[in-house]
């Protein structure tokens, strides 16, 4: 009886904390999706938040590099950083593309710091498990929803951008640029009507900027 209680307890007290943790659901989704179908070897993993997970089609932009697309969306550098283990580095791939750090920015007591300090904890993760693999950071993009944002975001692309310049087999990916109108304000007409996801024509920014970068 005492070791069916126990038992019970523990099963209880698995599901109390998957329950708990962020995007579990979504990992879990991922490694059924895995076992289902093996995803391909010594391919290119793109990790981080929604603009990743509405990139559904990734592959067809993509066609001559095996893509897996690990984007959960709403999530920010910490989840990204907790579920390392489960949706990077298993796959053992040749690079790792990110795009995260923009919803941090919600949270009002995140700085443009914090956000750094963040993105290089996991850089660091990466980097000490797959030492050969490259890593690219598709800089956060300036949403017309979060214009109140931009300078905090510019600031935390500037200081990503110069420690991956010390950094060997990395990349800095601007996107910053080409979403901005000659008065330096987002380009709406490349966004959703949520005015924070992108449409096509936005992710055809993303594709030309980030192509001469895949291994």
């Amino acid at each position: 009886m005492k070791r069916n209680l126990t038992l019970l307890f523990l099963i209880l007290s698995l599901v109390v904390y998957a329950q708990e943790r962020p995007f579990w659901k979504d990992i879990q989704a991922f490694k059924a999706q895995d076992s289902l179908h093996a995803p391909p070897k010594n391919a290119i993993v793109f990790v981080g938040s929604s603009s990743f997970t509405m990139w559904k089609d990734v592959q067809q932009y993509f066609p001559e590099h095996p893509i897996i697309n690990r984007g959960f969306g709403g999530s920010s550098l910490p989840h990204v950083i907790a579920y390392a283990n489960d949706i990077i580095i298993p796959y053992q791939p040749k690079q790792v593309v990110i795009y995260c750090g923009e919803n941090d920015f919600m949270n009002d007591t995140v700085t443009s710091e914090i956000v750094t300090d963040r993105f290089v904890t996991l850089f660091n993760i990466i980097r000490n498990a797959l030492p050969k693999a490259d890593i690219v950071f598709i800089s956060m993009k300036p949403s017309p929803s979060r214009a109140r944002l931009m300078p905090q975001i510019a600031s935390a692309n500037t200081a990503i951008a110069d420690f991956l310049k010390k950094k060997p087999r990395t990349a800095f990916v601007d996107i910053w640029k080409p979403m901005l109108d000659e008065q330096g304000a987002p380009r709406k007409e490349l966004f959703l009507k949520d005015m924070l996801h992108m449409n096509k024509q936005g992710y055809a920014i993303w594709q030309k900027a980030l192509e001469p970068h895949l291994k």
